[in-house]
């Protein structure tokens, strides 16, 4: 039997972690034969390199440092970079992640040049298309093949939109399965507080944030207030890092809240567990909040995990006022721990066995 060719294209942070569920349970498929490439979306080695290292994902068969740049521009670099690639593979499937714009160049590119795209993590929706995420994740559904839908919602969006059921597949997503793997070795702390100090974990990384200086100085001046009651920690995402030195205002947030540089998925991780409350405008590290139970508050209008919010274990609190974020935040100190029914929302822990098992038959039928 001729091996079933998988190409994973990965980019960013979030998708390396993701990219390690699904290329370990494909090393478990014999029929399988898997080629990586990175985009090179994210290049600095805090944000790359240490999370190959670390979640022994095998070195990118092909890396092609497209960099940063605009929307329109990197999209359009990735699409050309990676055409070549995938002719010279001659892949069964290509595999892409999440929502970034290395997810949508990924899917445009193969289905360009007709090979099979399959998304994982597909179906979430925010409903704002004035995201650059929302846009890449509804072109990719309709582009793909194959969808692996983490939760009911994300099925029930996909159907919602035509989507038929034979190209859907609810997996349970592979972030959970990720911090069940990778949770027993992330006790290892290097810049970070011990775990018997109360903190609040704090991430700001998004576009709509950074880039809008009123913005990302309300979630700073609302950590900032929460930081007279107790420690803030803040792994600093080099594009925020790069935004307030160009605002002259490093300095001044450094003096009250505890910025330190990205950490390893491990750390990170071992810092969410830790924490008293987790403040972020990530997607990611909302799901991860309530897989080690603790309260989380997204900097953002609107969410994609809105089961989370229904839940109550998740709070949105707007950029927009800075008392009200800092209220928020003071707020969730208060929600009482308990044990949080996981499987029931996002899987079992195999969905990437289920992947590699969907991927591997697909091309016999």
């Amino acid at each position: 039997m001729a091996a079933v060719k998988i190409a994973n294209i990965v980019g960013a942070r979030p998708q390396f972690i993701k990219a390690a569920v699904v290329s370990r349970a494909l090393a478990g498929e014999s029929t399988t034969q898997e080629t990586i490439i990175h985009t090179g979306q994210h290049y600095d080695d805090n944000m790359s390199r240490v999370f190959f290292d670390e979640l022994d994902i095998p070195k990118p068969d092909f890396d092609l440092g497209v960099g940063s740049g605009s929307h329109g521009v990197q999209t359009a670099r990735m699409l050309q970079a990676i055409e070549p690639a995938l002719q010279e593979i001659e892949p069964t499937w290509v595999v892409v992640y999440g929502d970034t714009n290395s997810t949508l160049a990924g899917a445009l590119a193969a289905a360009k040049l007709s090979i099979g795209v399959a998304h994982v993590e597909a179906g979430l929706r925010s409903f704002n298309r004035e995201m650059p995420e929302e846009i890449n994740r509804v072109l990719t559904d309709h582009t793909a093949d194959l969808l692996f839908a983490p939760t009911e919602a994300a099925v029930s969006n996909l159907r919602k939109e035509g989507i038929p059921d034979s190209r859907i597949h609810r997996v349970g997503d592979v972030m959970y399965d990720a911090a069940l793997q990778y949770a027993a070795g992330g006790a290892d702390y290097n810049d970070t507080p011990p775990p018997a100090k109360p903190y609040v974990l704090a991430t700001v990384h998004r576009a709509a944030n950074t880039d809008v200086a009123v913005r990302l100085r309300c979630i700073l001046d609302a950590l900032s207030d929460v930081a007279r009651r107790l420690d803030v920690v803040v792994p600093l995402h080099p594009r925020t890092r790069q935004r307030l030195i160009a605002g002259g205002d490093l300095e001044r947030y450094a003096a009250t809240l505890r910025l330190i540089e990205p950490v390893g998925y491990r750390e990170m991780l071992a810092l969410e567990r830790h924490a008293a409350v987790i403040a972020t405008d990530s997607g990611g590290m909302q799901k991860e909040a309530y897989f080690v139970g603790v309260p989380c508050v997204t900097l953002r209008e609107e969410t994609e995990w809105t089961e989370l919010v229904d839940l109550g274990w998740n709070r949105l609190a707007p950029p927009t006022n800075p008392g009200a974020v800092s209220a928020s935040i003071i707020s969730a100190l208060e929600t009482p721990r308990t044990d949080l029914p996981t499987a029931q929302l996002y899987g079992d822990g195999k969905a990437g066995e289920r992947i590699a098992q969907i991927l591997a038959a697909a091309d016999a039928a």
